[in-house]
């Protein structure tokens, strides 16, 4: 008879005593009991899943509540499969940065380079979305400032400024358009400001998932499952989810007092309701024609850790190095001009959280200014979250890397990213 072989480690199994990794055991059960008390039993969220990792090792993991409800119910798990939105671009980002690695291109290098209808970009100057006027930029925009978000480009849902309608009347969120022809009606409607000097939040990293296909020579998706996803073992991330996996894709939700996205008919009095159940109907049951690098992959807890531990180790997880370690400190430093905070570049805050001594690298928010921010944080922390109220943050000072994963739109509606900050902080020994 053969002998049996030992069983794998299960690799997000938690260590059984956080105390060896400097975290306090009943301190990580308050975290769960907030959560629970405060979101779950009051009906704000529909689930929440928490990995908190230090030194390499997982202290803490929790699935509370239900991915989904009705016919499709189903708890929370670690094989969930969710809508990360914004978490998608800071892989975007690291992505483009492995192409600057190989002398592929500078970062001041013009967009119009390689994307060439951008060197006729012209600036709002005045008007209504009807009728107005452009003038010229100061400069051309610049892939450093696609990273850092100073491009001028805007998003069509922030509905603060004519040129915002000009996005959703040319159908820029629809997701109908190939990555390719996207970009060339993009490039046709006026900046906001001339690039690098203010701060939009943007579809800026979309226009890189572009860059990424046209500097390599290979389709977006492709392009990032060879260089992130299948080095890291990001098994489950991607941009749709096959029938194999159907059952596990999360629902997602909003509030339709504060959402701007898809409410159903009827149910504007509602506290939370379902505007994606993942059933078949599901955008992302499809493989889409829109590949958005800024905000349309799919993760799962297990595999958004390994992107946080990847970080934390400079580049490398497991023997796979992605990214040069010099190319992760660069990107997680400060890039806003003159070293300010995102609350003296220009743009009211949109989410939850505050501007006030936070500034932006290559595709990451950063801390410049810990007590600024009114939020417990150590200085050089990075992190960035996505429009379901998903989030992370890597804090290289404290070794330390959080996720938090749940599906309801938007994540303005609630001050969890805040609040967890302090529950996790405060069960540091």
């Amino acid at each position: 008879m053969k002998p049996m072989s030992a069983p794998l480690p299960d690799p997000l199994a938690p260590v059984d005593d956080p105390t060896s990794l400097g975290l306090d055991p009943a301190r990580l059960a308050r975290i769960d009991r907030f959560v629970a008390e405060r979101y779950l039993d009051s009906g704000r969220f529909p689930g929440f899943s928490l990995l908190i990792s230090r030194h390499g090792q997982i202290a803490h993991l929790s699935f509370q509540g239900q991915a989904s409800e009705g016919d499709r119910a189903g708890p929370m798990a670690a094989d969930t499969l969710i809508r990360i939105y914004s978490m998608s671009k800071p892989i975007t980002s690291l992505a483009l940065l492995s192409l600057y690695e190989e002398g592929l291109f500078r970062l001041d290098d013009p967009v119009s380079d390689m994307i060439p209808s951008f060197a006729d970009l012209r600036v709002w100057q005045d008007g209504t979305a009807a009728s107005y006027t452009t003038t010229f930029p100061e400069r051309e925009m610049t892939i450093r400032d696609l990273l850092t978000h100073t491009s001028g480009l805007t998003y069509g849902f922030m509905g603060r400024h004519p040129v915002d309608s000009l996005y959703r009347r040319a159908g820029l969120d629809s997701g109908q358009h190939k990555l390719e022809t996207w970009v060339e009606a993009l490039a046709e409607l006026p900046l906001l400001f001339s690039p690098g000097t203010r701060w939009s939040y943007s579809v800026a990293t979309d226009v890189l998932g572009r860059l990424c296909e046209v500097i390599s020579g290979r389709p977006f998706d492709a392009f990032l499952a060879e260089r992130i996803f299948e080095p890291l073992g990001m098994v489950d991330t991607g941009f749709w989810v096959d029938d194999d996996r159907a059952d596990r894709l999360a629902a997602n939700y909003a509030v339709p007092a504060l959402s701007p996205f898809g409410i159903p008919e009827g149910a504007e009095g509602s506290a939370r309701v379902v505007i994606d159940a993942g059933d078949e109907a599901s955008p992302y049951r499809r493989q889409p024609e829109f590949l958005s690098g800024g905000g349309g992959l799919v993760s799962t807890i297990g595999d958004y850790h390994r992107f946080t531990q990847m970080l934390l180790n400079k580049g490398e997880l497991d023997g796979n190095r992605v990214i040069g370690r010099r190319t992760i400190e660069y990107a997680t430093m400060n890039h806003l001009p003159g070293g300010r905070d995102l609350a003296a570049m220009g743009q009211p805050v949109f989410s939850e959280t505050r501007y006030d001594g936070v500034g932006f690298g290559l595709g990451f928010s950063v801390i410049v200014d810990p007590a600024e921010t009114q939020v417990l944080c150590s200085p050089g922390e990075f992190a960035w979250g996505g429009a379901a109220s998903t989030l992370f943050w890597v804090d290289p000072v404290e070794d330390l890397a959080v996720v938090g994963l749940t599906q309801l739109m938007p994540s303005s509606a609630y001050p969890i990213r805040q609040e967890l900050k302090a529950l996790v902080y405060a069960a540091l020994t």
